[in-house]
């Protein structure tokens, strides 16, 4: 195992353009969708080059149809952890090392670990590129790296830790943008949830993430959906998973104007092509609100607890965000469950922006 370089020489430029690259970013779907950005970016500046991304299959998904991608490796996080759990250490072994195996007989020439955690780097170590640049690195990782590239950049732009590292590497940083793979499957299938729900265009709405203090009042999105189809005659969709279900039904019910309510109902590839067909995006911090952008959709971004950016880097998109002492309190809120960062976010803040980001669409 390397010692600790923090004063390693700058990371060496590629010289052949045929290198092989192992892109290393295994959750979450925000992030993969926001680090997408940098790998257009490597594309752009050496498109002969190999590029393999390695990621866990919460956000594969979101990759499978990314062109600026050679191949997608999966790593299997919880299936391997239920064998762990399950103390089958003899089929975990038959799983682990050919993977393993696969990994090193690629011969990447460069790993980029753009997670900077101790997992992410124990994956560049192992898949034995000569060159090792960790982002960030952290939780031990950098002992793993041979080159370090600080998060540096404008910490309000969305995705600037990825853009500073473009940088510094060299690349052409005008091709700097978000990047969504979605076959023509999923489209097809947006395509007739539109045309059975909402034909004349709608509204979507992220109002779930797995942290109750990321959430706003669902109060609010009642109001909310009751004043955009008064004001634009845009129903609101809401998108999430299977287990945000029995809350969009409260937010549903308790409307006086119909929500078309697809919780549960697409995959995150279908989702996605229903964000790309939207007039607008609402949504709190999760991983589909970060969509939007990646399809230049209009978005406002309701933050309280976390605020990771306030610029998205686009004139079409907006961060709405009240800072309280205790801002942002991320994964530890000190508050009691009252959450008042987010109730500090108005209905009527939100329907100004709408206006104008519709008005900017139309």
């Amino acid at each position: 195992m390397p010692a600790n370089r923090p004063d390693a020489a700058w990371p060496p430029p590629m010289r052949d353009q045929r290198e092989r690259i192992l892109i290393i970013r295994l959750s979450a779907i925000g992030d993969v969708v926001m680090a997408s950005a940098f790998v257009h970016a490597l594309r752009a500046s050496w498109p002969e080059a190999h590029i393999s991304w390695l990621v866990e299959p919460v956000a594969a998904d979101l990759l499978r149809h990314n062109p600026d991608i050679d191949q997608l490796i999966i790593w299997p996080k919880t299936r391997w952890q239920r064998l762990w759990r399950a103390r089958d250490f003899k089929q975990l072994g038959r799983e682990v090392r050919p993977f393993i195996a696969a990994l090193r007989q690629a011969q990447y020439s460069r790993t980029i670990d753009l997670q900077g955690l101790f997992k992410s780097g124990v994956w560049a170590w192992l898949s034995g590129a000569p060159v090792r640049i960790g982002l960030g690195s952290r939780e031990g990782s950098a002992v793993l790296m041979t080159h370090r590239v600080p998060r540096g950049g404008d910490p309000l732009r969305m995705g600037s830790e990825y853009l500073y590292l473009a940088e510094q590497l060299g690349l052409d940083t005008a091709a700097f943008c978000l990047q969504v793979g979605i076959s023509a499957a999923d489209r097809q299938v947006a395509a007739a949830l539109v045309q059975s729900h909402a034909p004349g265009g709608y509204i979507v709405g992220c109002p779930f993430t797995t942290r109750p203090q990321k959430h706003w009042v669902e109060a609010h999105w009642i109001a909310l959906a009751q004043a955009l189809e008064q004001r634009f005659g845009l129903p609101l969709v809401l998108l999430g998973g299977p287990g945000d279900q029995q809350a969009a039904q409260r937010i549903t019910q308790g409307a006086a104007v119909p929500i078309i309510d697809l919780t549960g109902q697409t995959s995150l590839t279908q989702a996605a092509a229903l964000i790309a067909q939207a007039r607008l995006l609402i949504g709190v911090d999760t991983g589909l609100t970060h969509i939007g952008p990646a399809f230049k959709v209009p978005t406002i971004a309701l933050f309280g607890s976390t605020c990771p950016y306030r610029d998205a880097a686009q004139d079409n998109a907006v961060v709405l965000y009240h800072a309280f002492v205790c801002s942002p309190c991320r994964r530890q809120p000190s508050c009691e469950g009252k959450f008042g960062c987010m109730r500090a976010i108005e209905v009527a803040e939100v329907m100004r922006h709408a206006q104008r980001l519709l008005g900017n669409a139309s």
